[in-house]
């Protein structure tokens, strides 16, 4: 897939390591958690690290984009899941449709989430703390 412009980054701290939060992120993303191939309608599977990086791509007639969720060890503990949003928006329908997804604040709400979402499965999910 081509370059694409960059939009976003939207994260959040994960209080679970990196095995359990990448559990809640295919969970979260996959139908079926064990095959990353089966993401939602509208995207194909680009790339997958495990426990480190799932690039999710997708195209129609209004845009072309790119969903990165990236996960790293938190400092402070626990785990920080980045997503990443690239995108193009052809032509004179592709700038309406990006005014009408980007401008009007609905794929912050979205993208954050699908965040929120990722953090309550891992944290769902945690061994119990002896």
């Amino acid at each position: 897939m081509e370059r694409l412009p960059y939009i976003d980054e939207h994260a959040i701290t994960v209080p679970a390591d990196r095995a359990a939060t990448w559990r809640a992120v295919l969970r979260t993303m996959c139908s079926n958690p064990d095959n990353p191939e089966t993401v939602p309608f509208g995207f194909a599977l680009e790339a997958v690290e495990q426990n480190e990086r799932l690039a999710l791509t997708g195209r129609h007639p209004f845009s072309i984009y790119r969903l990165i969720f990236l996960l790293d060890d938190d400092p402070a503990g626990g785990t920080r899941v980045a997503a990443q949003s690239w995108a193009a928006f052809p032509g004179f329908t592709g700038s309406i449709y990006r005014a009408l997804v980007i401008g009007s604040g609905g794929h912050r709400v979205v993208v954050g989430n699908i965040l929120k979402h990722i953090a309550r499965q891992a944290f769902s999910t945690r061994a119990p703390q002896r």
